[in-house]
């Protein structure tokens, strides 16, 4: 009586020894496979050359990706370092938060952007950037552990923005001594209206950056 293999046993067989088909070469040719790209039955190597094809489209397709990927992050780069050009540029201390707003929108393409300061100096208490600020905005800056990306859900610094009306989607970063999730010192806001400018899918790693230097540039305002 002949005991039947079961597929298992086969492959493992075949894996511990990788000789078997040049030992068996007509093999090759006799195996036949179903194909699931035609649905007709082809030879083994042809299942194999389908295969190979199929594995090199997909490493096509993921360096296309990556290569995408790539240009985007150096564009983006390329507008982190315009727009830190244009903070170097700037010598006048109670001129900065307009160089930080004004070089956001003009190096990323942003329809508007603004900010509010808490605390300022007392020489700074009647520039636009010290602007009212409710305890309600302060608490959310200081909860803000990440910048908020999305849909402009009627939040009160999107109101500081000029036509708020129009902006469907908006970015808010708190401002705070870098490296540290002490309490907030402002809040940075930009906005659009096109709703899918700012979505939650985005990576906030370069907001993170702008947050961070934004932060560095504002600090001498501060009491």
């Amino acid at each position: 009586m002949t005991a039947t293999l079961d597929s298992t046993a086969v492959a493992r067989y075949l894996a511990d020894h990788p000789h078997f088909f040049e030992e068996h070469a007509s093999l090759l040719g006799d195996v036949r496979l179903s194909s699931p790209l035609t649905g007709r039955a082809v030879s083994l190597q042809e299942r194999q050359m389908e295969v190979m094809r199929e594995k090199y489209k997909a490493l096509e397709l993921r360096l296309a990706e990556l290569n995408r990927n790539a240009q985007e992050n150096q564009a983006i780069a390329n507008r982190f370092h315009s727009w830190n050009q244009s903070l170097l540029r700037e010598h006048d201390v109670a001129g900065m938060p307009r160089a930080v707003t004004e070089g956001l929108k003009s190096s990323f393409n942003v329809p508007a952007a603004t900010l509010r300061l808490f605390n300022v100096a007392p020489q700074y208490q009647d520039e636009w950037f010290a602007a009212g600020v409710s305890d309600d905005a302060r608490l959310f800056a200081n909860g803000l552990q990440a910048p908020y990306c999305g849909s402009n859900n009627d939040f009160e610094a999107v109101r500081w923005l000029d036509d708020p009306a129009s902006i469907q989607s908006a970015v808010i970063v708190a401002l705070r001594a870098p490296g540290t999730k002490g309490p907030a010192f402002g809040l940075l806001i930009m906005g659009s209206p096109d709703a899918e400018r700012f979505t939650s899918l985005m990576a906030t790693d370069f907001l993170v950056h702008i947050g961070e230097t934004a932060s560095v540039a504002l600090a001498p305002l501060l009491a």
